[in-house]
């Protein structure tokens, strides 16, 4: 299996002693987003897991933790983009914190193990299109060598967005506007040799692959191997992510976000996590079921989750 670490908050950058504990332990305990009292357990060894991804605004908590890691491919999602902390008040200085980070473990890992994504890209006053272009460039430049590959995606109005959102002006973008930036953004990536693709877009017409965020290429090719993944199911229809398992909690992050569609412009629950427990978020009830999930390797079979 690929664990997935996590789209649902933040593990690299507010849990990660709790991380590290749960691949000491080689185990971990994972409550279902839709069945409160459903639990899975799932074995985190190097028999049972393929590789991790890791998703996240800030790595630097997570590094003196790289060794517990170091049986498993691995690569980083890191996302940095345009906004201040009027937007992502919990998320440190770029320049002081996040870009000397994305240069060390680039420097440490490699390029093809640093994926840098500008997203979710959204327009107000003061976001506006012209301060996307002249701010990519800017981190372009910082990070040519650091990266091949940067992946972009347009902000989605879930409700909840919409609501950490409302006191923005944001503005809502055509197609136009968006294929305008993409292609911009596109050519000034190329510039610093650097590829952009794009997240569930439908960029038509335009030199922007879509990406594949969960890409078990990425993993394998760190072991010399190609490996049969099948696509994740239950995705946007132009999500390319092939199967993964999300070990993560939904309203967790401690980023606060404006935009966080997973419950992390409030992170309510993040009072409730224990760092001993197997789960994230809280312990274990009497009211729980708890079921133990075969965890096949990719080479062998394929997986079916949540």
């Amino acid at each position: 299996m690929i664990v997935s670490a996590s789209r649902r908050t933040d593990l690299p950058a507010f849990y990660p002693a709790w991380l590290a504990a749960r691949f000491r332990a080689g185990e971990v305990l994972v409550r279902s987003p839709y069945a409160a009292n459903r639990v899975r357990r799932l074995q985190l060894n190097p028999q049972t897991v393929d590789g991790i991804v890791f998703w996240t605004k800030n790595p630097v908590p997570l590094l003196p933790y790289l060794d517990v890691f170091a049986a498993y491919p691995y690569y980083f999602q890191f996302t940095l983009n345009a906004y201040g902390r009027d937007v992502e008040p919990g998320i440190p200085s770029k320049g002081q914190v996040l870009l000397p980070a994305f240069r060390q473990l680039a420097k440490q890992l490699g390029p093809e193990r640093m994926v840098w994504r500008y997203d979710p890209i959204f327009f107000t006053a003061h976001y506006t299109p012209d301060y996307h272009r002249q701010y990519f460039r800017k981190l372009a430049s910082c990070l040519q060598g650091c990266t091949r590959t940067c992946v972009i995606s347009f902000l989605d109005l879930y409700r909840d967005t919409l609501a950490g959102m409302s006191g923005t002006g944001l503005r809502q973008a055509d197609r136009q506007q968006m294929q305008c930036l993409a292609k911009d953004l596109a050519r000034i990536a190329a510039g610093y040799d650097i590829r952009l693709c794009s997240c569930a877009e439908e960029l038509t017409d335009l030199p922007i692959a879509p990406a594949r965020c969960i890409d078990p290429n990425r993993l394998s090719a760190q072991r010399g191997e190609r490996w049969n993944v099948p696509r994740a199911a239950g995705q946007r229809p132009a999500c390319r992510c092939a199967e993964s398992v999300d070990i993560g909690a939904y309203d967790s992050c401690k980023g606060g976000c404006l935009y966080c569609y997973a419950g992390g412009r409030t992170g309510g629950k993040a009072a409730c996590h224990d760092p001993d427990s197997p789960l994230l978020i809280g312990r274990l009830t009497k009211e729980d079921r708890v079921e133990d999930r075969p965890t096949p390797r990719f080479s062998g079979g394929q997986l079916a989750w949540w």
